[in-house]
């Protein structure tokens, strides 16, 4: 790269290949990879049970959740998504779900977050959870493809996304607790 009144010297092309290399290390992980980051959590005790079986797609740990509402308790298998780069990922170009299957994402510290169907190809419920685990709200049948924020109304502690359609099967409602 030659700039304007710069002469062509070796060091200029090494900088430019360091800013390079820089740049791409900087870029979001790919599927399966582990940050220092993500192993500094696991190794100081990420809110993922060191039992948790792996899912075979995304290779996140996969724990029980409990959804209770005013026709019983329903358990559910989700992944926990709890680095800020499984959290971006989520279910992004996901093709198949279980009516029993699901993605939490913890939030610690609580706060008030916005979700989106950016390259989500199934319809979801995303359900947003206070920091008493009781539902403040839900985007049910989220429409895939769309990016109209979706917020919480309030600050949620985790967000619960499930398949289209499934917190209103098991009648779902604000209020109610979920437990993982």
């Amino acid at each position: 790269m030659n700039m304007p009144n710069m002469p062509n010297m070796p060091w200029t092309r090494l900088a430019c290949l360091a800013l390079l290399i820089t740049a791409v290390g900087c870029s979001p992980l790919a599927a399966g990879s582990t940050s220092a980051q993500d192993t500094a959590q696991a190794a100081a005790g990420s809110s993922q049970p060191a039992s948790a079986a792996p899912h075979p797609v995304s290779g996140l740990a996969v724990v029980p959740l409990t959804v209770t509402t005013a026709s019983g308790a329903h358990v559910f298998k989700v992944e926990v998504a709890a680095s800020y780069a499984d959290q971006e990922r989520g279910l992004m170009f996901r093709q198949v779900m279980g009516a029993d299957e699901g993605m939490i994402f913890p939030m610690d510290p609580p706060r008030r977050t916005a979700f989106w169907m950016k390259n989500t190809v199934i319809p979801l419920d995303i359900i947003f959870l206070g920091p008493d685990r009781k539902v403040l709200n839900i985007a049910a049948n989220a429409v895939p493809y769309d990016l109209t924020p979706l917020p919480s109304d309030g600050d949620a502690a985790g967000v619960l996304e499930l398949i289209g359609g499934r917190a209103a099967q098991i009648g779902l409602k604000r209020g109610d607790r979920i437990n993982w």
